[in-house]
């Protein structure tokens, strides 16, 4: 187990805030243990991560390259990378009947307000982009802290589900 990488995919509807946010810090903080990948169920055309999550990112220090929204269907085709946990980050994407996975990887859900929504003032979208941001990388802490004894295939779930807990 120590040497192999677990691939996670964080799924939300559109893929523009949680779940770019979510595959952008793990990547970052992963250490090679990690890969992260993100995708909706249903982003709009041609819809682009959100501004604000890549500022938010950036200043952090964390790499946006490479950073993209795309659907679910990219990871459920037959020559996707296999997946050993999928994450839903935004309580519409939890409700919504998934595709098949191949292997059946571990799920969970770990619900945040979406950062995007509101008519606050600039400062007020940037701080809780920055917010959500802090929140996903106290989580993916724990998560990438974990000894690989918890993260074999038959603990991940629940895990991962405890995870939601804290």
């Amino acid at each position: 187990m120590t040497d192999k990488v677990l691939n996670v995919l964080f799924l939300c509807t559109h893929n523009s805030a949680r779940s770019i946010l979510a595959e952008a810090i793990l990547n970052h903080i992963g250490q090679g243990r990690f890969k992260a990948f993100s995708a909706g169920s249903s982003p709009r055309d041609n819809q682009q991560p959100n501004p604000l999550g890549l500022q938010v990112l950036k200043s952090s220090g964390i790499s946006i390259d490479g950073l993209r929204s795309k659907t679910w269907d990219e990871f459920a085709a037959p020559e996707a990378p296999h997946m050993d946990l999928v994450i839903t980050v935004c309580d519409n994407a939890a409700g919504e009947v998934c595709p098949y996975w191949p292997g059946q990887p571990a799920t969970a859900h770990w619900g945040y307000p979406d950062p995007s929504v509101g008519d606050g003032t600039d400062a007020q979208k940037l701080e809780a982009f920055r917010q959500t941001l802090h929140a996903l990388k106290r989580r993916l802490d724990i998560l990438i802290s974990l000894p690989p004894a918890k993260l074999e295939k038959t603990l991940l779930q629940s895990t991962a589900r405890s995870l939601a807990r804290d």
